[in-house]
């Protein structure tokens, strides 16, 4: 993908723009100078300036997603730092926080500083979280202090649970003079074993072993607990279960100062979904039911779920066309991200400013990344969309190195029409 780049002074007017910072929203210009922000407003002239002409479409903070999946280093077949800038950029975001499991992963201070170098000429800012444990084992803490030095903006063993509480402890107790948050991936894996899907009618319709939803809770309020305990910061992932959003909103409600993110697919797809077989619907924790669907999207409204995070996880064609006990857990999602959520959350009655929250602002509040990007002297970090185009995802639209998507075909509501992001504009 292609930006130009940025001339001097570039206005971009007749745009609705919604300030989710300000909380206002108007019809109004957006000038940019020199790739920083000179001025947001009603009414902005601006002589010898390169117009683009927004017609009417949303104007807002370019998106933060605080769980992609990058591969780089090891799995380059699968995506890379640039490939997966571009996919990106392709759904609005402007920044990025690439989980540690890569191969190797990212437990050291130096694999730190090779992603922040790495990626340091790329568009899109792609912040590196660092691995909890040495070799994402679950046992010795990583260098903490000096991954945070290098550049981590968080600590986590995604995609493997930190199954023993004592090292859970010790990396909240240190973490927490870092101010710097904790994600544990919420799964008992005794209770796991070798389930490929929820467990419920539809498992036992497909023949499917079942992964039961307290397999999710019950981790979920151990962590909740531990921070309790330690007063550090906890971020809970991918959260899939009605019974996870009880114990998150209790603990809410108690003054614990946590953050909790859904997935675009665990808002969208339901468990009955598999019935195909389909290998692009096995993600890890699972897809569950239409109940706990409409109670995640009721835990977004209420405030219970601060963010949306895509847990975009690329895999080979060849890994996803394995038989489903075989095939590996995950789904792109970047570039189907908004028009998926806007779909179901319009549905529900949130009203547009609410879900742009949900990708811009609450993210960085999560990370403690600067969120008022309409400040004066801030680098130009926008997205332009257009809420009202209904739209058929294809493969076509997919920028990512790989394609393993069951949105392919599906019908979605609203489109990102353009990224301003590291001083280039990426008209989609």
């Amino acid at each position: 993908m292609k930006g130009k780049a940025l001339p001097k002074q570039f206005l971009i007017k007749n745009g609705d723009i919604i300030d989710p910072v300000k909380g206002e929203r108007f019809i109004g210009s957006v000038l940019i100078n020199s790739g920083r922000i000179e001025k947001v407003g009603k009414r902005i002239s601006a002589n010898g300036a390169t117009v683009y002409d927004a017609g009417g479409k949303v104007v807002t903070h370019g998106f933060c997603d605080v769980h992609v999946h990058f591969r780089e280093p090891g799995r380059e077949d699968k995506e890379t730092l640039a490939t997966g800038a571009e996919a990106a950029i392709a759904g609005g975001f402007t920044q990025v926080c690439a989980m540690p499991n890569t191969e190797p992963p990212l437990d050291s201070p130096e694999s730190i500083r090779f992603i922040v170098e790495k990626a340091a000429d790329l568009p899109v800012k792609i912040h590196p979280i660092g691995a909890i444990s040495v070799g994402q084992q679950g046992k010795e803490l990583t260098e903490l202090g000096a991954m945070a030095q290098e550049g981590a903006v968080a600590f986590s063993d995604d995609g493997i649970p930190v199954m023993d509480s004592g090292v859970m402890r010790r990396v909240l107790e240190y973490a927490g003079p870092l101010g710097m948050p904790v994600i544990n991936h919420a799964e008992d894996l005794t209770l796991k074993l070798d389930g490929q899907m929820h467990e419920g009618s539809w498992s036992t319709r497909l023949g499917l072993s079942g992964i039961p939803d307290v397999s999710e809770s019950i981790m979920v309020n151990r962590d909740l607990e531990l921070a309790s305990m330690t007063g550090g910061r906890l971020h809970v992932p991918h959260v899939s279960s009605a019974k996870s959003v009880e114990w998150i909103r209790g603990a809410k409600a108690g003054g614990l100062d946590i953050t909790a993110e859904v997935t675009p697919h665990h808002l969208f797809f339901t468990d009955e979904d598999l019935h195909s077989f389909d290998t692009n619907y096995k993600v890890a924790p699972p897809i569950r039911t239409e109940n706990d669907r409409q109670v995640l999207m009721t835990a977004v409204k209420d405030g219970t779920i601060d963010c949306i995070a895509t847990d975009h996880a690329p895999h080979t064609v060849e890994e996803k066309e394995a038989p489903f006990d075989w095939a590996p857990c995950g789904m792109i999602g970047l570039e189907s991200a908004f028009g998926a959520v806007w779909k179901v959350l319009s549905e529900l009655g949130m009203n547009l400013e609410e879900v742009i929250h949900c990708f811009t602002i609450n993210p960085r509040l999560v990370m403690d990344f600067e969120e008022d990007l309409f400040s004066a002297g801030t680098e130009a970090e926008l997205t332009i969309l257009d809420p009202d185009e209904e739209w058929i995802f294809a493969k076509e639209h997919i920028h990512s190195k790989s394609r393993n998507t069951p949105f392919s075909g599906e019908s979605l509501k609203g489109r990102i029409k353009a990224t301003i992001t590291g001083g280039k504009f990426f008209k989609l």
